[in-house]
């Protein structure tokens, strides 16, 4: 098979950057959008349909019949099956032509024609195996030990945000905005507005933090990259905030297209017991309305900035973590695609 130009191996990389490294978890929406009926999702710029089958299981699958590919989102839920409305064919929740009511015997019968998701619910989210051509059987769902210990309480908030997903990645490994584009937050007023940054590699990733200031404002990032893509952070509270020391954030993105995103964070303290209680009463009763508040700063300035910011760029130390990431993400997606070229699958 000839070999793949380089200028095509650029363009695959590219696309992939924009719209989802593969092989990895991803959130795809909360669990309580996706009932009995099937919902319509677009995610990595591709067309999908969830539902939940009479046992509660969730299905994510492409949004298409494989008879004259009308959508399944409009298909009629039949407890294990979606039968598409259009010739009535039926389809399983693994992808399995079921019945061919038209034409009993018929060959689609029995074959997997529609692609189907890996799926997992967790912490209020439905999750989904994104995987390329070589790594349809998902690796293990390996979350941070924020989201999976008994020793935090982590709460979701859930947004869709028009910006590409790589501009979240960057603004929440870029530590330093919060002393200027969240100044009035009532937990971020305090500390420098200059600092010195030093990056430390982890076992799943690396922590971008401010030399000689800790606990004092969000003064660090780490990006986690384990089969599941995150940045974790913290940022200091003050006692009239509640129990659990400092306030966390998990911050986990997915692509809905090269231009919209996504986007889950879970807001955590370290509680444990009955105060696990209090914590999340506090939250829902005095802090949520504050936090959406600093995220609106962000979206904001997210949702303003072009496409294509990211060519007319002029960076400086602050920047080292973001820069970083980027080049992390860039060298996995041009190994995913020189994989797939060498297993034969990029023409």
């Amino acid at each position: 098979m000839a070999r793949v130009p380089r200028m095509r191996i650029d363009e695959v990389a590219q696309k992939i950057l924009a719209t989802g490294i593969r092989n990895r978890w991803y959130g795809v929406c909360p669990s309580d959008l996706v009932e009995e009926g099937p919902l319509a999702l677009k995610r990595w710029g591709e067309d999908l349909v969830a539902w939940r089958d009479t046992a509660g299981n969730v299905h994510l699958q492409e949004d298409r019949c494989p008879h004259r590919a009308a959508p399944m989102s409009l298909a009629r839920h039949d407890g294990d099956r979606l039968t598409c409305i259009y010739h009535g064919v039926e389809i399983l929740g693994d992808g399995v032509v079921a019945s061919v009511p038209g034409v009993p015997g018929s060959k689609l019968e029995g074959r997997c024609l529609v692609r189907t998701y890996p799926t997992k619910e967790f912490k209020g989210v439905i999750f989904a195996w994104y995987g390329d051509e070589l790594h349809q059987d998902p690796a293990p769902f390996e979350l941070p030990e924020r989201l999976v210990s008994d020793e935090y309480e982590a709460i979701l908030s859930y947004g869709e945000w028009r910006t590409p997903y790589r501009y979240m990645i960057d603004n929440n490994m870029d530590p330093m905005h919060g002393a200027y584009l969240h100044a009035v937050s009532h937990s971020m007023a305090k500390g420098a507005k200059e600092a010195e940054f030093e990056v430390i590699e982890t076992n799943h990733g690396l922590r971008f933090q401010k030399k000689g200031q800790e606990s004092i404002n969000f003064d660090w990032s780490e990006w986690y990259d384990n089969g599941f893509q995150s940045v974790c952070l913290e940022i200091p509270y003050p006692s009239t905030g509640g129990p659990g020391g400092n306030f966390g954030i998990v911050f986990h993105i997915t692509p809905i297209d090269d231009v919209t995103s996504a986007c889950f964070f879970w807001r955590h303290r370290k509680v444990s017991g009955w105060v696990k209680d209090v914590w999340r009463f506090l939250y829902k009763n005095r802090l949520e309305e504050r936090h959406w508040h600093v995220l609106e700063q962000d979206r904001l300035v997210a949702e303003r900035m072009k496409p294509d910011a990211d060519e007319h760029e002029h960076l400086y130390e602050h920047d080292l973590g973001l820069t970083q990431v980027r080049k992390l993400l860039a060298e996995e997606a041009e190994t995913q695609v020189k994989a797939l070229q060498e297993a034969g699958h990029l023409n």
